[in-house]
């Protein structure tokens, strides 16, 4: 496996999931890494001693990226004691089912606000010194459901949320090319995670997890690695001629809203 030399990265949401397996990744190429949490600081604290029991450097660093000074701050620490961030990986995120009855101001504020504010917050964090330096990679995490997929029910809102960050994806990396900076996304299907198995009990999550495998042409759900193969993949050094595309990696799903798409 080739080693990045004089990488930093910010992996919001980091702690858990896909943020974890991306931040191991991540390490594993020679990147040091930031793992940001909101509330888990266990976990955060348990990889980051993973990570340095394998050679690696790993800092974690607690804030909510709703809260832009938090978000300022933690980018500033990162920087100190790791190094000039080359990688920002917006991987934190919420979700929130609600239907059209069920809708109420507060919940959908929050939701926006993390999943919206936090990637706006991240990359207002460092894209001066990426500009600086004439260098960075940026990578957003989105949803399949942003491409209006109807696999889960109550899922509009959370949807309209990371339709929002494609569409910032992409108007971003119009904006930061000429800096040398790249901004992509990965949009998973369904993946083995906290996040969606949540509160289900085991024969719950074995009936979501047989629906969603069902339509995808890969016969299955995904696990978090493969989210991450992903990012580090548009992470990468050698990746400077990717930029504005939000890459699903779902399984070849079939479920999806097709009209007028």
């Amino acid at each position: 496996m080739p080693k990045w030399t004089n990488q930093t990265a910010l992996v919001t949401g980091g702690a858990r999931g896909i943020g974890a397996a991306t931040c191991r990744m991540l390490a594993a190429h020679g990147a040091a890494v930031a793992v940001n949490y909101a509330r888990r600081a266990d976990a955060a604290q348990a990889l980051v001693a993973e990570i340095t029991a394998a050679g690696g450097r790993a800092i974690a660093v607690q804030a909510d990226v709703a809260d832009e000074p938090a978000v300022q701050a933690m980018a500033a620490r990162t920087e100190a004691e790791l190094g000039p961030i080359t990688i920002l990986v917006n991987n934190a995120g919420i979700g929130w089912a609600a239907t059209i009855d069920t809708w109420e101001p507060k919940g959908f504020a929050r939701l926006r606000a993390v999943n919206v504010d936090g990637t706006i917050h991240a990359i207002r964090a460092v894209v001066a010194g990426m500009r600086e330096r004439r260098y960075g990679r940026i990578v957003n995490t989105s949803s399949i459901a942003s491409f209006g997929t109807c696999g889960f029910a109550g899922n509009h809102f959370y949807a309209s949320t990371k339709a929002e960050v494609n569409i910032l994806t992409k108007r971003f990396a119009l904006e930061l090319g000429e800096h040398g900076i790249t901004v992509n996304a990965v949009a998973p299907g369904l993946i083995r995670s906290d996040m969606t198995q949540g509160s289900r009990t085991p024969a719950e999550w074995e009936t979501m997890r047989e629906n969603f495998a069902r339509n995808a042409m890969a016969g299955r759900v995904g696990e978090p690695e493969e989210i991450a193969r992903a990012i580090t993949f548009l992470a990468a050094p050698d990746s400077g001629f990717i930029t504005a595309q939000v890459l699903a990696v779902d399984g070849g799903r079939k479920d999806y809203i097709g009209h007028g798409a």
